[in-house]
């Protein structure tokens, strides 16, 4: 997993290859997940083809496109109880577990709260765009750092790609100035590139 997010947040010296075909990639390639332990694979678009529109099985096709939740309601209340301990969180369907798993960025990787979820089925409720997310390979990423509020439905490889970008950063006990500007230019691109869901 580690190597998968240094791949992530940082550009290669050597370009990279299918992990199926071992072709040479573009820098903008898709991403497959393999469901079983969510390590995120490289590939070139004919073997991304082949994982088109399959249901089941060992490996997912990542969507390329994060969308924008115009009108989210996540009051603070509400956030508080899914003990969060930081402003930055994605959260997914993981099929092996049949569950809704929480994960944060850490200096260490991404962290997974152990606390339940209870107010999940609530949030989904108030926000139906939640019941579209895809099983494993989309989340509802969460941007609470200062005044901001955030919210995405994105692909999972952008989430790690944030967890990568952190780790690569981070320095000290606070992060330091460059992790948040990192962190504030991640974003910023999120948003420009992202398609706004009503």
């Amino acid at each position: 997993m580690v190597a998968a997010l240094r791949r992530l947040a940082k550009p290669q010296a050597e370009p990279e290859k299918c992990d199926f075909c071992s072709v040479e990639l573009s820098p903008r390639h898709r991403h497959l997940l393999e469901v079983a332990n969510h390590r995120v694979l490289c590939v070139c678009d004919p073997c991304a083809l082949r994982f088109e529109n399959v249901v089941g099985g060992r490996f997912k096709l990542i969507p390329r496109d994060a969308r924008i939740l115009a009108g989210f309601q996540l009051p603070d209340a509400v956030w508080e109880t899914l003990a969060i301990p930081i402003n930055l969180a994605f959260f997914s369907y993981n099929t092996p577990r049949g569950a809704i798993t929480a994960l944060y960025p850490s200096p260490g990787g991404a962290t997974e709260s152990l606390l339940p979820l209870t107010s999940w089925a609530e949030l989904a409720k108030t926000n139906p765009p939640l019941e579209t997310l895809q099983p494993d390979v989309e989340a509802l990423l969460v941007n609470r750092v200062g005044e901001n509020r955030d919210y995405f439905i994105a692909p999972i490889d952008t989430c790690f790609e944030l967890v990568g970008l952190i780790r690569l950063h981070w320095r000290g006990f606070t992060g330091g100035d460059e992790v948040w500007r990192e962190i504030g230019s991640f974003f910023d691109a999120l948003r420009t590139g992202a398609v706004t869901h009503a």
